[in-house]
């Protein structure tokens, strides 16, 4: 369906559109900018960190039979997520360079695409609305498949009946559309999410390795939130007051502005969330220390756990995929299946 929809938007837009070569150098859309040289950070950073928080991509990676079935797996989305993302974002360009944007009376650039659309014949819309809503509706049933899984597995440890499960999925879908329809801008929305996986996901990808067993989940707590706390400082001093800082952690201005503040945030939560990450890790371990000395007992806060024990992040995850495999795997079947 993708590779149809691809095909068809590829032929009918380089028959039917007609770029004005004028507007190519009028629009200056292929020169440098400040926001294009910063998106070369932001968009990897924001998008790699916030699949950590999809379940539908962690559905996928344990449904994987090995991991050079998963490599392989990952290399051919990549490959193909990449031209998709390609041919969909120079619609934008051809938007410009036909004219259809910005349009009498000009507008927001982010419905460049569907202006570009109104060019096109009536049936070539008609299909590509269909594919469209097709995809829609399959990516949603991903979703909806993850968040029962996860519900079910990692929640309630396959303790609570599965149409319950459900039927909560269900009922948080109403108050998640609500607030899609009334929030001024989904970027936004999908950006605040962003920065929060920004400052939460590289404290958390330490414990998953092997040889950071000493970490803790309260380093990753105390990092992720030290992360925001940090977006907040650089906020105020960067705005001069409180209340820019607290703005920005809403990125209120999101990423079109011609200044470093959205940059900055990104970048401090990051690096802000591992700082604070190493210094909960230092007193977690001086604390340890110290009590272990005023009771005259072994420090024993750099010891390797044993293997299956709960003490590590890394030994958490493993532990668990190890105990819950096989239930986890006949529990999904139906469902990887039908959205793979």
């Amino acid at each position: 369906m993708v590779v149809g929809l691809l095909m068809l938007g590829v032929i009918v837009v380089g028959v039917e559109t007609h770029i004005d070569r004028s507007l190519v150098k009028s629009s200056d859309l292929l020169g440098a900018s400040l926001l294009g040289w910063q998106l070369i950070y932001i968009l990897p950073v924001a998008i790699l960190t916030n699949d950590f928080f999809i379940s539908g991509f962690w559905i996928r990676t344990f449904a994987s039979k090995t991991d050079k079935d998963l490599r392989l797996g990952t290399s051919i989305a990549t490959v193909a997520v990449a031209i998709i993302l390609t041919l969909v974002g120079a619609t934008g360009l051809l938007a410009a360079w036909t004219g259809a944007w910005p349009g009498d009376p000009p507008q927001a650039g982010s419905i460049a695409f569907f202006l570009l659309l109104e060019q096109l014949p009536a049936w070539v819309v008609g299909i590509v609305v269909v594919l469209t809503v097709s995809l829609s509706t399959a990516a949603f049933d991903s979703l909806q498949s993850a968040m029962v899984s996860t519900g079910s597995n990692d929640l309630f440890r396959n303790k609570l009946n599965l149409w319950w499960i459900r039927l909560a999925v269900v009922l948080i879908i109403f108050p998640v559309a609500v607030v899609a329809l009334k929030s001024p801008s989904v970027l936004q929305i999908y950006l605040i999410s962003d920065l929060l996986s920004a400052s939460s996901i590289p404290v958390l990808v330490i414990g998953l390795n092997s040889k950071c067993y000493w970490w803790r989940g309260f380093e990753v707590v105390a990092g992720g939130l030290g992360g925001l706390l940090t977006v907040f400082i650089y906020g105020t001093i960067y705005y001069g007051n409180a209340q820019g800082g607290a703005r920005l952690m809403l990125l209120e201005q999101s990423l079109y502005v011609d200044d470093w503040s959205a940059f900055g945030a990104f970048v401090a939560a990051p690096v802000g969330g591992i700082l604070w990450g190493f210094g909960a890790f230092a007193l977690r371990v001086g604390l340890q220390w110290a009590v272990a000395r005023a009771r005259g007992q072994r420090f024993d806060a750099f010891d390797r756990p044993p293997t299956g024990s709960s003490q590590g992040i890394g030994s958490v995850e493993r532990a668990s995929a190890d105990a819950d495999r096989e239930p986890v795997a006949n529990a999904k079947a139906p469902s990887i299946a039908g959205n793979l």
